[in-house]
């Protein structure tokens, strides 16, 4: 660690009530949990058309969608933070080719699994096709304005389309920091400008996604840029700015410890606010119910909803203390963190069990009792991803060993903070 680094200069003992930057958190997998579950209850209440129903309930369950913003929150928050301590910590810059490595080896088997068969269950007329292989395998499909299947991807696989924005959100993911470091640091700035610069920058990259969005209607409207990176600018940004206010506050800096502790003891407040964005959400005010976007205003007012949404729930969680509190104790017990690790195959298997379930009793589409469908799909994705998260995720997980150094462990203990 350089001399400037603000430990370095001033240690200080670590106090309990700072939010964790590193290692693994019990009430972010809470919320893992509750955004897949949502997303699938989501696509079952789609099939079964309750969600597009008159009615309240068919509003609010027609908005499930949310999970993927909350997703998308999350990306930001637990892959920005590493950029963010070299720029306030002066801690070694993150490798960008061992990052890329993890990442692949962290997504890419299991939906390799996944798109195998669906595509040699549904892809009829479509199997030997070399080019429907290729932009499934290495998720392009977003990118191909003129596919052969109606939706977002292949039946199976029409969710895959958000894994296409997170994955070129992992490939973009370095030269953003880049950038943001350079404006940050230029001139020499001191680390309260330094974290005041990045969050400047942050929130010039979510403005842009509603310039996009704009973009997208006018002069003419194309659709098709509804799913690439830039819309959902605005739904990373927010995790980015909490790994920054959580970098900043453990450097000492009281104003972020002040207002880390205000989110923690708003956490309830700050949820009824996400369930109120979610209800407005839920009325015409976003447009008709499963259509995609179907106006400007429409658009821009579902981001900034869905913002709101992702925001109020991952923030308490985010800057709340490393023990303790509402959100640890609603969302980090066992059984949510269990939910949370095989989360990312639920969202994986539960277009191939849905179809695969209605294959088997015979239901047609937007048929069929909402609960007497949700409760067996979920359970049978479940197990899937129980076997998938054991037999493929973890495994694959494990191989980064192979293409990345061994830590040195005199390096390890230097970075820790000081006692």
């Amino acid at each position: 660690m350089s001399a400037s680094s603000p430990r370095a200069e001033n240690p200080r003992p670590v106090s309990p009530d700072l939010p964790a930057t590193g290692g693994r958190q019990a009430s972010l997998d809470g919320l893992r949990a509750i955004a897949a579950f949502g997303v699938l209850l989501f696509h079952v209440s789609i099939e079964t058309g309750t969600a597009l129903r008159e009615g309240f309930l068919g509003g609010i369950l027609s908005r499930g969608e949310v999970g993927v913003p909350i997703f998308f929150t999350l990306s930001g928050l637990l892959l920005y933070r590493p950029w963010v301590r070299v720029v306030l910590e002066d801690s070694p810059e993150p490798d960008t080719r061992i990052y890329l490595w993890k990442r692949l080896f962290r997504i890419m088997p299991a939906y390799w699994l996944v798109v195998v068969v669906a595509l040699l269950l549904w892809a009829d007329g479509h199997r030997g096709d070399l080019w429907t292989w290729t932009e499934m395998l290495f998720l392009l499909h977003n990118y191909d304005i003129d596919h052969w299947w109606y939706g977002l991807g292949p039946q199976g696989l029409g969710q895959m389309w958000s894994l296409s924005v997170e994955v070129a959100f992992y490939l973009t993911l370095p030269i953003m920091a880049a950038a943001l470091r350079a404006f940050a640091t230029r001139g020499g700035a001191p680390v309260a400008i330094r974290a005041r610069r990045l969050l400047i920058g942050l929130a010039v990259f979510g403005g842009l996604s509603y310039v996009y969005t704009v973009f997208e209607f006018h002069p003419d409207y194309r659709p098709w840029m509804n799913i690439w990176l830039p819309r959902s600018w605005t739904f990373f940004v927010p995790g980015m700015m909490l790994a920054v206010v959580s970098v900043w506050a453990r450097t000492g800096a009281e104003g972020p410890r002040r207002f880390g502790r205000a989110v923690h003891a708003s956490t309830g407040s700050l949820w009824l606010i996400a369930a109120l964005a979610y209800v407005i959400a839920a009325t015409p005010v976003t447009g008709a119910r499963f259509v995609g976007i179907d106006g400007m205003w429409t658009g821009l007012f579902e981001q900034i909803l869905y913002t709101t949404v992702a925001f109020c729930l991952v923030a308490p969680a985010a800057l709340g203390p490393e023990r303790g509190g509402l959100s640890a104790s609603v969302l980090g017990g066992r059984t949510m963190s269990y939910l949370g690790r095989v989360s990312y195959s639920v969202f994986l298997w539960q277009f191939v069990v849905l179809y695969l379930w209605r294959d088997f009793t015979g239901q047609a589409t937007w048929t069929g009792d909402l609960v007497l469908n949700f409760v067996p799909v979920a359970g049978l994705t479940l197990l899937m991803a129980h076997l998938t998260y054991r037999y493929v995720e973890e495994p694959a997980r494990r191989l980064i060993r192979y293409v990345a150094p061994r830590p040195d462990p005199a390096k390890a203990a230097a970075l820790q903070p000081a006692p």
